[in-house]
């Protein structure tokens, strides 16, 4: 089973070096990684250079990281996708051959697992951990969704039920997760153990008010698939983070 893997980048040099060591010291031998690139203006396509294992670089102007992601997804041949952002790392090299092995076993066509979310200068420090737990329907309704930098998916559920919305620009993950497992009851699977280590910040953790333009695209989402969440689910939502602070908490 060939598996894709996903970076966007756009002046990632600072981080980029982290991700593309930890795809290469993957052991699992069928990986294609491609990288869609910005334009960067930095020396990230330099540093990409240095790495053989890179399938294919796509560098040109997008409409933000969704797009990139979308364009990434179209030009994937792997059987699964998965996306690992440029300032993301998979803490050991059995990460896509666990993957690949439990997809192979249940049959899902998806597979999420859980998230460390790390201090941006100094990676061994966990400050926040994202423990999931088995997927079921109402597990959405309460305020819940997998971490999307664990999030694999078969090529062809992409195909069936499209790529991610560029309308949202903070909530496209959380919209194309509720679609593919709420909306269309895609097969999932959930792998218990840390598989992503991502580093605090980006888009819709940057700032509050960037949180509340978060939650308002959480509403649309919902509205998009012709789902009705609950009064709750929004409310629940963030608060659900709180947990991640905590040793015995899930997110």
């Amino acid at each position: 089973m060939k598996v894709t893997l996903i970076t966007a980048t756009y002046n990632s040099a600072a981080t980029i070096r982290d991700t593309l060591d930890c795809i290469a010291a993957q052991d699992y031998p069928d990986i294609e990684h491609l990288i869609i690139d910005g334009v960067s203006k930095d020396a990230t396509l330099a540093i990409v250079a240095e790495y053989p294992h890179v399938a294919r670089v796509i560098c040109e102007p997008d409409k933000g990281l969704y797009d990139a992601m979308n364009k990434g997804v179209q030009a994937a041949s792997g059987e699964v996708i998965g996306i690992l952002n440029s300032d993301d790392f998979y803490p050991h090299p059995q990460v896509i051959s666990r993957v690949v092995a439990l997809m192979e076993k249940t049959g899902a066509d998806a597979l999420y697992a859980d998230l460390d979310y790390v201090d941006a200068e100094n990676t061994d420090v966990i400050v926040r951990s994202w423990k999931s737990q088995p997927y079921h329907q109402r597990l959405f309704q309460q305020g819940w969704m997998p971490p999307h930098p664990t999030f694999f998916v078969r090529r062809g559920v992409y195909e069936q039920y499209g790529g991610f919305n560029t309308q949202l620009r903070f909530a496209a993950d959380y919209e194309l997760m509720l679609r593919f497992l709420l909306r269309h009851g895609v097969s999932v699977c959930y792998l218990p153990e840390v598989v992503t280590k991502m580093r605090m910040g980006g888009l819709s953790n940057a700032a509050w008010k960037n949180r509340l333009k978060a939650n308002r695209e959480d509403r649309e989402a919902w509205r998009l698939n012709g789902l009705q969440p609950r009064w709750y689910t929004i409310v629940l939502k963030p608060l659900r983070k709180i947990g991640q602070f905590l040793p015995w908490g899930k997110g």
